[in-house]
């Protein structure tokens, strides 16, 4: 059971939440605008050291507050540990495990790992490449925590040679040309080794994806998913070395892992602009299925599912797929109306007017 209990101060709209999870299914339930998938954020912050809404420390302390509090029981093998962040409106948040502060982020990662379901999910195929790129990056740090460092030092790499680009204002004066060679040798490192980790993954993840999508649709789904580098056969050296004088001109640099894609076909097309919509939420819940049993087959224990509210999004045949295909570990489900046939809840939770009633 990865999760004991819960708890929240001043956390988006909820001034106090003190939940205890057993080890199957816990509905939250409520009118919208209660601040269920706020509970969900607020656990789901402990795995990603960050909100999976992409929203910044402002937006999660509750109005009127100077800081909001999360807080999580949790078994880690077989050891119960206490994960706590304090978000903090002025400097830097504080991050503690066992009442230890811990200087990274990534010292927190590992302790929890979640699998999230999103009604915005449909993101993950038609949205941009961005969208695709974080679910990759999402995934290597749950299966293991050193991509972390990996991922925010190929974006601190990023940050110093698009400055450099832009203080030189299309001149290429020895000095720039200089500073340049230094960030482009970080970048090819950086980048290179995260780009091998994700196309990786992306192999591990075909597979399970497209057998899931069968269950989800109940017919027959042949698909692929393709990491797509526009630098990949020339390699990133002499790529960044060729597009240098429109970087100096662009003030921005234009190749590298932060412009690749992952490519998803249905039936030989681009899933993107050539599936229906009910195609493309089949495939963002098997992506999200698939990673999920990646993650767990790789490291022996299953992460928590949030799922929220993403029943209200389905028809009924996907619904019933998805329930069905629902690995059999802790998981927490939000509502504002009816569950599925199939759901057997082991919890329930009311929200009503923001506050808890069991």
């Amino acid at each position: 059971m990865p999760v004991r209990r819960l708890w929240l101060t001043d956390f988006r709209n909820h001034q106090t939440v003190d939940l205890t999870f057993g080890e199957g299914l816990t509905a939250i339930v409520g009118n919208n605008g209660q601040g269920k998938t706020n509970i969900l954020e607020g656990l789901a912050w402990l795995s990603l050291a960050g909100s999976f809404r992409g929203a910044s420390t402002e937006t999660l302390v509750r109005n009127g507050e100077s800081q909001a509090i999360v807080r999580a029981e949790v078994i880690s093998g077989t050891r119960t540990v206490l994960l706590e962040a304090e978000l903090s409106l002025t400097g830097r948040n504080k991050i503690l495990v066992n009442s230890n502060p811990v200087k990274r982020a990534r010292d927190l990662l590992g302790y929890l790992r979640t699998t999230v379901f999103a009604p915005d999910d449909l993101r993950l195929i038609k949205g941009s490449p961005g969208e695709r790129r974080e679910y990759l990056d999402h995934l290597l740090i749950s299966l293991h925590p050193r991509n972390y460092e990996l991922h925010t030092a190929l974006d601190k790499v990023l940050r110093q040679r698009n400055t450099l680009l832009k203080q030189a204002k299309g001149r290429n004066t020895p000095d720039v040309l200089s500073t340049l060679d230094v960030w482009d040798a970080k970048l090819v490192e950086t980048g290179e080794a995260l780009v091998d980790a994700r196309r990786l993954l992306v192999e591990q993840l075909q597979d399970p994806v497209f057998k899931i999508l069968v269950g989800l649709q109940g017919e027959g789904a042949t698909g692929t998913l393709q990491y797509q580098s526009v630098w990949a056969d020339q390699g990133l050296a002499a790529a960044l070395e060729e597009s240098r004088s429109d970087d100096l001109r662009r003030g921005v640099t234009t190749v590298g892992p932060h412009r690749d894609d992952l490519v998803i076909t249905l039936s030989g097309m681009p899933a993107r602009i050539q599936a229906s919509q009910g195609e493309q939420r089949s495939l963002a819940l098997a992506l999200r299925l698939g990673g999920h049993q990646v993650v767990a087959d790789a490291v022996g224990v299953h992460p928590v599912i949030l799922l929220d509210d993403v029943f209200s999004e389905l028809d009924e045949t996907r619904s019933a797929g998805l329930v069905a295909l629902l690995p059999q570990c802790q998981t927490l489900v939000t509502s504002a109306g009816q569950l599925p046939k199939g759901v057997t809840t082991s919890q329930v939770v009311h929200l009503v007017e923001g506050k808890i009633q069991s």
